[in-house]
């Protein structure tokens, strides 16, 4: 049995200790333990908005052994609360490399803990769920029972709107072409931005709080909303303007938090997941043409499958084939689409690309029709 008698160590709420040897940031942290099952890409992990307030562990044993460098951050800095790994590598051999993850951690505040058995942290959490934890660097036995009592009261990101955090402040514009696409940042990972304008849009981003007719008055050719972090019931004013852009018939494309918001905004449901879907090896399956697609994931919540109206015209496209949930929505009628997985990966297959094309064909339909009937595009 792995046994590593660090000084760190996580407090689980439920009373279970993990002990390690801290890097990083030499502070505490609280948040929600989850674990990815993602390969590489730790730099991405860490910026990705999606795991505000969460503690995450690597289930990769190596990590930090490409160090980090200023083009792979997703994000203006990272958003988890801390960071488990089996074993962390100081000297990282890149020649893109800049810094070690200790130091990047340490600039950003950031606590991690090496040495950890991360096969039974994940088999725990698997088996009992997600929970609040506290990541300590130093802790001595007799301060474990004060700990875990702290552990059980810590702060999770279903607490508050987790969203407001990592949203932009003002609008900003990315991209110098055609069409214009309006992207409602929920905690927009730099790789979305890309994807849209490599294929030639402008892309403006607005906040989250932005209202359908604010949204509406930047004459957008189609709307996207962005990934984004905790329970979607605390972002009712983004489903609300969402409902409003759908029933508007402007292209509307969904990822992510951006999907599970479309399906509140119709009335539908949502629930959270026992320990989420995090990693890059998640197989979906299209229920339209039966193909299977291994996806990127980050989201600890689901859309609730009965809780969709079929008789409006919405139905589910995709679905999880690990545990058969909703994995995308489209409407018989409505220019619009929704993946609770991320086509931009980053990190994480690219295998869900095309869905940006998808979405841009989308666009250039609308705006050849409106075009046709002489109406402003």
């Amino acid at each position: 049995m792995y046994s590593n008698r660090g000084s760190g160590a996580l407090v689980l709420a439920d009373g279970r200790v993990f002990r390690g040897t801290s890097f990083g940031a030499q502070v505490e942290a609280e948040g929600e333990v989850v674990f990815t099952t993602t390969m590489t890409g730790y730099q991405e992990v860490a910026t990705d908005p999606s795991f505000r307030g969460q503690i995450v562990c690597m289930t990769y044993p190596l990590i930090g052994n490409y160090g980090v460098n200023k083009d792979d951050d997703q994000s203006r800095q990272p958003w988890l609360s801390g960071m488990i790994v089996r074993e962390y590598c100081d000297e990282p051999n890149y020649w893109r490399s800049t810094a070690t993850l200790s130091e990047y951690f340490k600039r950003h505040g950031i606590p991690a803990l090496t040495g950890v058995d991360t096969r039974a942290l994940t088999r725990h959490v698997r088996i009992e769920g997600a929970m609040p934890a506290i990541l300590v660097a130093s802790a001595k036995e007799a301060d474990l029972a004060s700990l875990t009592e702290r552990a059980r009261n810590a702060w999770t990101p279903a607490q508050s709107n987790v969203v407001a955090d990592v949203s932009t402040g003002g609008a900003q514009t990315f991209g110098q072409g055609e069409p214009h696409i309006v992207l409602i940042d929920c905690g927009v990972k730099k790789h979305i931005i890309d994807s849209l304008t490599n294929r030639g849009a402008t892309v403006t981003v607005v906040p989250f709080s932005a209202t359908a007719s604010e949204i509406m008055a930047l004459e957008p050719d189609g709307v996207l909303t962005s990934p984004g972090p905790g329970d979607p019931e605390n972002v009712d004013i983004t489903a609300e303007a969402v409902g409003e852009i759908v029933q508007a018939e402007v292209p509307y494309f969904g990822v992510c938090l951006g999907h599970q918001l479309l399906a509140l905004s119709i009335g539908a449901s949502t629930s959270k997941l026992k320990f989420g879907h995090r990693g890059g090896n998640h197989p979906v399956k299209s229920l339209d043409d039966g193909r299977v697609r291994i996806t990127a994931q980050n989201h600890g919540y689901q859309v609730d499958a009965g809780s969709i109206p079929t008789e409006l015209g919405w139905r589910v496209s995709e679905v999880n084939l690990n545990d058969g949930s909703v994995e995308g929505l489209s409407h018989d009628r409505f220019p619009v689409f929704s993946v609770q997985y991320h086509p931009e990966g980053s990190p994480g297959p690219k295998d869900s690309d095309e869905l940006f094309d998808r979405f841009l064909e989308l666009v250039a339909k609308r705006r050849s029709e409106r075009q046709r009937v002489g109406a402003p595009v």
